[in-house]
């Protein structure tokens, strides 16, 4: 019996196995690098082992410093969750070695498919159809477009479609580049890039008795970068022989290498409904929790039962309804999906299934995958699954990074998807309309920027009478009141004038909007999870009490001014923000509520319809905010990993590479702005730069 068990990994998928251990009451040992010393993780562990540094080279991929962890902190056996060691055979071997329980596959297993190319010829020996490499050397044009993959990894790392031949020799060095650098193994291999094909795979289990269940279907065709973005079981669309076909083929993929424990057999299936093996990943994946919820299991719970040698039941349970999960990451999509750093104040998804990493408060940072969470909804049919995801998000309480919000509830809501007709170039098919801005975007960032106005007045003591003003209303004729803000990310200015006057709000602009209420929050936001009643001190939309709270623009009684407003009470503790203030306005007799909530200059308001951000903007800009012309400026912290071989002074082509930066797990191309000369560079390989760091200036030609 497994009595204490260490998670060799952190975020999310430590959070989700710890989660289990306390149903089965086994202990459990956490381990941090120094960048997550605060980490949920780490804290929600009974015991937890640093691992000096920062970089996962030097923390959660020194599987000599987690077998140590785990003997120092008394643990009996390793989960090793997904990524990182996951699916090195030698750190298993090793584990094993030191006397402890390996939650996973045997070693061998894992060694016979951690290459892509070995693996494929074991699968071709089992029976399972899979597409012919290409040796990179006889490609043709009549091959394009091709592949160009990775033989170790995942994740994207290393993988390049070719479409026209004079690319393919720069791309095969690329691919190398990146392996070697991401794996510690350059070894590439090609083959035919299948237009239109579907990215679907099959869960299976395999005891230590002879059992293996195969969990039905998942589909991921929804990628970016060869990463999935959005999953679902089971998989749609698919004819009776072709769903035998492929959990015959993943059963006999788990056979042939003699699998025990939770894996996932991965396949395309063409256009044509012909499945074609891709690559086996022998570990949990990300996307379980879909086939969890149709399933009625816990597959973290089975994946220890096996480790211990309990033998499976003859056959898995069936599946019932439809699960949709939408990875939650920090970045810009519509910015070449720039990962996004800062403090993580508030996620909050009411209603639905939540897997997390951090929590609020949580800084953000360069070391490690930008995904924040998994948002799972399930539901009878997958329409129905499809849209409470879609709705659970589009309401989601999100404050912090830029994320890729917008574009999950869009691609949820878009025909397509909704019709099941995707594939794996769906996002990249439609990214320009999906992260376009919307007909009445402008119109509703607009409102937004007044509510937060509003918000900030109401905000605003009001314990003094000066030239007849009282609470934000003036009695005299006077200017109107200026607010400025810039939205964000895209970075549009908003300036919004109003005047409260006895007969309520004058906005320029918005002749058709009346100010209902706005009240100013009380005391501090509460973290994620508080309980938070209504009317209690939190400031939750409280409802003011007449004669004791009186709210600002509050319709009067007959023969009444406006009321004035009441301070906001205690202010936030520095890196708290404020309780959100509450917005009430009659849009052409529609009733609008809108949430704002500040955090230092920025200001997130919150409606039914989705988010806007802004930043307040200073009444005089700072005159010296500038930058040389020319200037390349680091999109984000990360680090150097290769610069091309050019040096000032030398011509450059508009968009031609000129360094690659790397930052949560990816490698980012940074190109020459303009054609010109190349008058200065200041990166160098395995340089650390912050956001906004001089990289690089080109002097365009006259």
């Amino acid at each position: 019996m497994i009595r204490s068990l260490l998670v060799a990994n952190r975020a999310e998928i430590a959070r989700r196995v710890f989660r289990t251990c306390r149903d089965l009451g086994i202990a459990t040992v956490a381990v941090h690098s120094d960048a997550d010393a605060g980490a949920p993780h780490a804290g929600e562990a009974d015991a937890a082992v640093r691992l000096p540094g920062d970089a996962p080279a030097d923390t959660y991929l020194r599987g000599d410093l987690l077998v140590e962890a785990a003997l120092a902190a008394g643990a009996d056996a390793v989960h090793p969750g997904y990524g990182f060691l996951s699916e090195h055979a030698d750190f298993a071997r090793a584990v094993r070695g030191a006397g402890l329980v390996w939650v996973g596959p045997p070693p061998e297993a894992m060694e016979a498919m951690a290459s892509k190319t070995r693996a494929k010829e074991i699968m071709r020996k089992a029976g399972v159809p899979l597409l012919d490499p290409i040796d990179p050397a006889e490609v043709t044009a009549g091959d394009l477009p091709v592949l160009v993959k990775a033989a170790a990894g995942g994740g994207g790392r290393g993988m390049r479609v070719v479409r026209e031949l004079d690319a393919l020799p720069a791309e095969l060095d690329s691919a190398r580049a990146e392996a070697a650098s991401a794996f510690g193994d350059g070894e590439i291999f090609v083959e035919p890039y299948m237009e239109g094909a579907r990215h679907v795979e099959v869960q299976v289990l395999a005891d230590t008795h002879g059992t293996v269940w195969t969990l039905g279907t998942r589909d991921c065709s929804l990628q970016r970068r060869h990463q999935k973005v959005i999953e679902e079981a089971p998989a749609p669309g698919l004819d009776g022989e072709l769903r035998r076909t492929l959990a015959e083929s993943a059963a006999n993929a788990a056979r042939a290498i003699g699998y025990e424990g939770a894996g996932t057999v991965e396949f395309l299936v063409s256009p044509a409904g012909r499945a074609y093996f891709l690559e086996m990943n022998t570990r949990l994946q990300v996307e379980h929790p879909v086939t969890e919820e149709i399933h009625g299991l816990d597959l973290v719970a089975l994946q220890l039962r096996i480790a211990e040698g309990e033998p499976l039941d003859p056959e898995p349970p069936a599946a019932r309804g439809h699960a949709v999960e939408a990875r939650l990451y920090a970045e810009d999509p519509a910015r070449d999906w720039r990962p996004q750093t800062g403090v993580l104040h508030r996620l909050e998804v009411a209603g639905l299934r939540v897997d997390a990493g951090p929590a609020d408060g949580d800084a953000i940072g360069v070391h490690y995958d930008p995904m924040l969470a998994k948002v799972i909804a399930v539901a009878p049919t997958r329409a129905e699954a499809v849209r409470r995801l879609a709705h659970g998000l589009e309401r989601a309480r999100i404050h912090g990074p830029v994320t890729n919000r917008e574009l999950l509830v869009r691609a949820l809501r878009h025909p397509e998807f909704e019709a099941a007709r995707m594939d794996t170039g769906f996002l990249e098919r439609h990214l320009p309309e999906l992260t376009a801005a919307a007909s009445d975007d402008e119109g509703a960032a607009r409102l937004a920027a007044l509510a937060a106005a509003l918000a900030d007045a109401a905000r605003r003591p009001a314990t003094t009478t000066v030239a007849g003003r009282l609470g934000g209303w003036r009695n005299v004729p006077s200017q109107p009141q200026l607010r400025s803000y810039r939205a964000e990310p895209d970075g549009t200015e908003h300036e919004v004038r109003y005047r409260l006057t006895r007969d309520g709000l004058l906005a320029e602009d918005f002749p058709e909007v009346r100010l209902l209420s706005a009240e100013p929050g009380r005391g501090t936001e509460p973290r994620r999870g508080t309980e938070t009643r209504r009317g209690t001190a939190a400031g939750w939309g409280t409802a003011a009490r007449r004669g004791t709270e009186p709210t600002l623009g509050a319709e009067p009684k007959s023969g009444a001014g406006p009321r004035p407003v009441t301070g906001p009470g205690p202010g936030a503790a520095p890196g708290q923000a404020a309780a959100p203030a509450r917005v009430v306005l009659d849009v052409a007799g529609v009733r609008r509520t809108f949430e704002v909530t500040d955090y230092g200059d920025r200001r997130y308001v919150d409606t039914p319809r989705g988010c806007h951000v802004f930043t307040a903007l200073p009444r005089f800009p700072d005159p010296t905010a500038r930058t040389e012309p020319g200037s390349l400026l680091a999109p984000m912290p990360g680090t150097v990993v290769r610069v091309a071989e050019v040096k000032a002074g030398d011509r450059v082509e508009a968009g031609q590479p000129l360094l690659w930066l790397e930052a949560m797990k990816m490698e980012h191309r940074v190109t020459a702005p303009t054609a010109g000369v190349l008058t200065a560079l200041h990166a160098t390989p395995g340089h650390q730069v912050e956001v906004g760091a001089l990289l690089a200036v080109v002097t365009a030609e006259e």
